[in-house]
């Protein structure tokens, strides 16, 4: 039971801040942050908003609106990493107190009232247009005060009262892209295929035309693009193909110069965010779970060594380099406590499929498509005219 003294101040908190402070505390959970007694706190603080009818997102419907054109590039979690063309769900709450009571707090306050007036009237077209002029309001503002580097530190200072998350001021940054692009994502969106299965040359020649069009129209916002073609894979390191397929060549070099570029970090951010889920499996002895993430990981650093070469000497191999070392270390550590008969499930030479026959042929294939692709082009290039291939 929790101690009298403590309930008697969770109850003293408004319901939003005992709702932030369970925010708070299952990012911590989630970063791996271990608090001694703290679990009994959040279960009644989940039981409360479970009670309630309320659902783990608990923003209040005037941040629900006002956050509604970020929904599809939104990413659950607490990573301690920036993530690339995503935003992170958990600051959310921390950025609509942050707006509400030091960015525009009048204007915050007359728009939630108007805001919430106008649902209870059934009123969504008319909500929903209050709130696309009040994103425009809050963008104007932040692009402002953004220019100056000493009022970039002020927000940070500010947000870290409201949160001890480390990305909270990248996700502003972010958040004022995605407003400004907001529109054109809100039609890419729309336009892409709802599920995009096998990520080869069909899918991406539908997928690709739309890009561009994006790219064109706002380019500095592309990796937002590329997020939501990112959710959409049921094998997420196959967004790499973008870039690999815009390259010159499949050297390091030549795939970071080109627009797509940016797939790769996403991709590494991924298994970033996998070691994270990785590490809570393991600490709950839920072996099956991370043997599938493992199993995960594993194929998708092989899809990176494979697909780029000369992978090794980028700053992208590099960080690779640095998070097998880190995951293959948790494992060891982790697996000591386990029995033989159960640590040797997550052994990675048994989770690395490529290391199979099948495995090695599949790396052939790759190899020798890529070769002929290289080739055809080259040929093409120097002939000034299409490559003939031989049946």
């Amino acid at each position: 039971m929790i101690q009298g003294r403590l309930k008697e101040f969770l109850l003293r908190l408004t319901p939003p801040t005992r709702s932030n402070l369970l925010d708070e505390l299952e990012r911590l959970e989630l970063s791996g942050d271990e608090i001694a007694g703290v679990g009994e706190v959040m279960e009644t603080l989940r039981a409360e908003f479970r009670g309630g009818g309320q659902t783990q997102k608990r923003n209040s419907p005037p941040a629900r609106y006002f956050f509604a054109p970020l929904e599809p590039l939104l990413l659950d979690g607490a990573p301690r990493h920036a993530t690339t063309g995503g935003i992170q769900r958990g600051s959310l709450s921390a950025i609509w107190e942050w707006i509400s009571r030091d960015l525009l707090p009048t204007m915050a306050r007359d728009y939630a009232k108007n805001l919430n007036d106008l649902i209870a009237a059934d009123k969504q077209r008319e909500a929903r247009t209050a709130a696309a002029a009040f994103q425009t309001k809050v963008l104007k503002s932040l692009e402002g005060i953004l220019a100056s580097p000493e009022s970039a530190d002020q927000i940070r200072s500010r947000l870290a009262s409201y949160t001890a998350s480390p990305t909270a001021f990248d996700d502003v940054t972010k958040m004022v892209g995605a407003l400004r692009a907001r529109e054109e994502l809100a039609k890419l969106n729309e336009a892409l295929p709802a599920k995009l299965s096998r990520f080869e040359k069909a899918e991406i020649a539908k997928v690709a035309p739309l890009l561009a069009a994006f790219a064109k129209a706002r380019p500095e916002q592309l990796p937002f693009a590329l997020m939501l073609v990112f959710r959409r894979l049921k094998t997420q390191w196959q967004l790499i193909r973008l870039a690999t397929k815009a390259a010159a060549s499949k050297n390091a070099a030549d795939v970071a110069a080109t627009p797509y570029a940016a797939a790769v970090p996403m991709v590494l951010d991924r298994v970033e965010d996998k070691r994270t889920l990785l590490r809570i499996a393991l600490r709950h002895e839920r072996i099956l779970v991370a043997k599938e993430i493992l199993i995960d990981i594993y194929d998708t650093e092989y899809a990176l060594r494979v697909r780029i070469d000369q992978l090794a000497d980028s700053d992208w191999g590099r960080r690779l380099d640095a998070l097998m070392v880190s995951i293959n270390e948790l494992v060891e550590s982790e697996t000591r406590r386990f029995p033989d008969n159960v640590g040797h499930v997550l052994e990675p030479h048994r989770l690395r499929s490529y290391n199979s026959l099948s495995g090695r042929l599949t790396h052939l294939a790759w190899k020798g498509r890529d070769a002929v692709t290289d080739g055809a082009a080259l040929f093409k290039k120097v002939l000034g005219g299409p490559a003939k291939s031989s049946a």
